[in-house]
């Protein structure tokens, strides 16, 4: 290859990798980034036999060779968060790349578009929305509405409490612990108020902001699909964000409440059965999918099309648990597999991926109430006969609902994938022969 060809290559293999860590840094799943990488590659006219992509949780690598050449390039990533505005745009960047026939300069300008882009939501709005899901969950554990408003107080402090942290460079489960503490004991004061007949209840759910929703369902789609070396990392990831919260809640509840045996009974009391109305449960349940989806950046045009989610996983969850008798862990799976097997259709009409639509209209099915009476129970040991067997039995079935929700979500988009792969390769193919045939197609 001449000098001239190599610094093309070059180039190319640097946006390649760029794409890719976007999407890496902005939550996508691994099966997600390899597929819009090869597209990308494609469309740069790298064939897809001497291309080869090792995707890693901190890093990725590229390389392309043939029988007498071989060039690899690395690229860390190392800001993750939650993007799911960017990861649309990437996809659809990558579709609009080569039916538009853009050159390698104006794939580079968009691309820089779309990481430069502010996000949808200013910080103070998303801490409000983060504030209200928290409220939304606070109203589904079964509280009143002068609770929900403390729930959601003490959640957008806490929430900004751990923006601020990672805004001076503390380290980011530092900043989920101090996030967690101060939310739980806002919520303890907050009970003092003698305005809420349910004043314990913004203790289960002023910390929910941290559930670390989209790291466990891609944990568990990149499992399903072989990524093992990734889904560890994100399982581990999603194992220090729950320990670090649980640390949070732990120490507040040790220096505050330590000696409060009501929190204790209260929370043994709670009931698990709805005692209001479908319509209460679908405008808590909407309120937080809207709310997660404002942490997460979703477009605002979608923000309904969540609340909507949001009302049929919880509504399903319930009429399968309660009214059909099959308990919350199948109750979970069917509300959150319903969702994403209308997702499967619903991401044509609305062009976004199915995780968009999907995460954050599950997110409000978290059992809250089991995760506390394990946590709880834990902490109030006390040697008594049958302790250690409760708080294992409520911890090893919020687990399963978690899992079971994650599975719901992962499945039914798993196989739809299969489906729809072949279709897409098909189309692929015809988009980039139409390309040759302008004479705008790329050679590596």
């Amino acid at each position: 290859m001449t000098d001239k060809e190599v610094l093309l290559l070059r180039r190319k293999l640097d946006l390649l990798l760029r794409t890719g860590k976007l999407l890496m840094e902005s939550a996508a799943d691994t099966n997600r980034i390899e597929r819009n990488m090869k597209r990308v590659a494609a469309f740069m006219g790298i064939p897809e036999e001497k291309l080869h992509i090792d995707i890693r949780w901190t890093m990725i690598m590229v390389n392309v060779s043939d029988e007498k050449n071989s060039f690899s390039k690395f690229q860390k990533c190392e800001k993750h968060g939650i993007n799911m505005t960017m990861i649309s745009q990437i996809s659809d960047l990558s579709w609009h790349a080569i039916e538009q026939d853009y050159s390698l300069d104006r794939y580079e300008e968009e691309l820089e578009k779309i990481a430069c882009k502010p996000r949808n939501y200013i910080p103070y709005l998303v801490a409000i929305g983060a504030g209200f899901a928290c409220g939304g969950f606070c109203k589904l554990f079964g509280c009143d509405w002068i609770a929900f408003l403390f729930a959601s107080i003490s959640a957008f402090i806490g929430f900004r409490v751990r923006a601020r942290c990672i805004e001076a460079g503390l380290n980011v489960y530092m900043a989920i612990a101090l996030a967690a503490f101060v939310s739980t004991c806002l919520a303890y004061v907050s009970s003092f108020s003698g305005l809420s007949v349910t004043p314990y209840h913004p203790l289960l759910a002023c910390a929910l902001f941290i559930v670390p929703g989209v790291p466990l369902i891609n944990f568990v789609d990149d499992m399903i699909d072989n990524h093992l070396l990734v889904g560890i990392t994100r399982a581990a990831n999603t194992a220090m964000m729950v320990g670090a919260m649980t640390f949070g809640i732990t120490f507040a509840m040790r220096v505050l409440v330590m000696n409060d045996i009501a929190i204790d009974h209260k929370f043994s009391e709670l009931s698990m059965v709805p005692h209001e109305s479908y319509l209460t449960y679908a405008i808590a349940a909407a309120i937080a999918a809207m709310g997660f989806s404002m942490i997460f950046n979703i477009q605002r045009r979608l923000l309904w099309v969540v609340a909507v989610g949001g009302i049929i996983a919880v509504c399903t969850r319930n009429f399968v648990n309660f009214e059909l008798g099959y308990g919350p862990v199948i109750g979970s799976f069917m509300g959150s597999f319903v969702v994403s097997l209308l997702a499967v259709k619903a991401v044509h009409w609305f062009h976004v991926p199915n995780h968009v639509l999907t995460i954050p209209s599950v997110i409000p099915m978290i059992p809250g109430v089991l995760m506390y009476r394990s946590l709880l129970a834990f902490i109030n040991m006390h040697g008594v006969i049958g302790e250690v067997t409760n708080a294992f039995a409520n911890g090893i079935n919020s687990a399963l609902i978690i899992l079971c929700i994650s599975l719901g979500v992962a499945v039914p988009n798993i196989f739809a994938r299969q489906y729809i792969a072949k279709d897409r390769k098909r189309y692929l193919q015809e988009e980039l022969e139409k390309r040759r045939q302008r004479g705008k197609f790329l050679e590596w």
